[in-house]
């Protein structure tokens, strides 16, 4: 099967052919019958997988030419390769970034109808068909909560967003934590899901750019302890242990610096992809 590939940024008006390198999505290795198999993800894997994510639609919005609105982003479209790298995908839905007018002024939105998944569309898109850069970060706020919980975005009703907000407010949020996890550095949880709900914000100036996005997950692998930096090759030697019974709380229990749950993981260094993008057709309309 032959896709094109965006090349590195510097290079990001070079397509060339190459194998399709992905093995499965976000959604399939959580949700599908196959994935229920498959073994859990540690905390650091899923940060990494959501970089690379972040990564490949901070491309589209500022490194593409033109720009890109992606429209679709959910956890089926998120690939993952088998060293569990993550590639953006599908761009079925995809509208071009509006272009400077005559007068050199650049619009802040594509009026267009309105398209997506549910459970993913971002609501002020929904009510205004004003399509803008941050509906894809809404859209990914969402793909976020999904690595934190192992929720889908809607199930039995329950709409992910609203689940994980009103478990916040309520001080019960590590109910609902995916425990899957394993064990895992509370600060480095807490900043992940803050970044979460703030790109899931209902109003569209409240979510941060995709370079803020990209910025504040690479400062969380900084201060991540040592042992969670890596991703893992082999998920499988994940020890079974269930993360700390509160993820937003210190703990000085197996603790190398007074606020780190140790894990028992197995862990090898993997290098994050630089765009992070499968490229496809891009709608006009």
């Amino acid at each position: 099967m032959c896709l094109l590939e965006p090349a590195y940024s510097e290079l990001c008006n070079t397509l060339f052919c190459c194998q399709y390198p992905c093995s499965t999505s976000i959604s399939s290795f959580y949700f599908s019958i196959a994935g229920k198999s498959k073994p859990p993800l540690g905390f650091g894997l899923r940060l990494h997988i959501a970089l690379g994510a972040s990564k490949g639609i901070l491309y589209l919005h500022t490194d593409a030419d033109p720009p890109i609105f992606h429209r679709d982003v959910k956890a089926s479209n998120i690939l993952l390769d088998s060293k569990y790298v993550a590639k953006v995908a599908d761009f079925g839905l995809s509208r071009l970034a509006p272009v400077p007018d005559v007068e050199g002024a650049l619009p802040a939105h594509v009026s267009t109808v309105v398209k997506g998944t549910p459970g993913y569309l971002d609501p002020e898109y929904f009510l205004t068909h004003k399509l803008t850069d941050k509906s894809d970060v809404y859209s990914l706020g969402v793909v976020f909560l999904e690595l934190l919980t192992g929720m889908k975005p809607i199930e039995h009703g329950k709409n992910i967003v609203r689940e994980v907000k009103k478990a916040y407010r309520s001080g019960n949020i590590s109910e609902i934590m995916d425990t899957r996890m394993g064990l895992c550095s509370p600060e480095c949880v807490d900043s992940f899901l803050q970044l979460a709900m703030k790109c899931s914000r209902d109003e569209t100036d409240a979510r941060p750019s995709m370079t803020e996005i990209v910025r504040e997950l690479e400062l969380i692998l900084k201060i991540m302890p040592e042992g969670d930096l890596i991703q893992l090759e082999t998920p499988q030697t994940y020890s079974g242990r269930a993360m700390s019974k509160d993820p937003m709380s210190k703990s000085t229990s197996n603790s190398t610096n007074g606020n780190y749950l140790a894990s028992s993981q197995t862990f090898t260094s993997v290098d994050a992809s630089s765009s992070g993008v499968l490229s496809g057709m891009v709608s006009p309309r």
